[in-house]
């Protein structure tokens, strides 16, 4: 199962400016197969609300493609993002990914 999961490590800000490259990634990973991508946030200080929107779209896409989109590591900021909007009952959320890499071993 560990070779259908592909990890995306996001840093720095979320925004308007880098998302465009989070969803050109998002497309890569869907050409390679992926059955799990998992969004690590652990270095990521910002996210706006067109990053939220990048997330979702990904969501919807990956969802669509039967793949699935799990995110880990959010920080603070990007944790109050989720709960305003309610996106934390949406995305499946993990508080590190090596709790994710337990839960997909459990699991195999």
């Amino acid at each position: 199962m560990r070779e259908q999961v592909e990890v995306i490590k996001l840093s720095g800000n979320l925004n308007a400016t880098t998302s465009q490259d989070f969803r050109q990634n998002v497309t890569d990973l869907l050409e390679s197969g992926a059955k799990i991508v998992l969004v690590d946030f652990k270095d990521v200080t910002f996210m706006d609300s067109s990053g939220l929107g990048a997330l979702v779209l990904a969501f919807k896409t990956l969802r669509a493609a039967d793949t699935q989109l799990v995110l880990c590591s959010i920080n603070e900021q990007v944790r109050i993002l989720f709960e305003l909007t309610n996106m934390d009952k949406v995305f499946e959320i993990f508080p590190s990914q090596d709790a994710f890499n337990q839960v997909v071993v459990s699991k195999m």
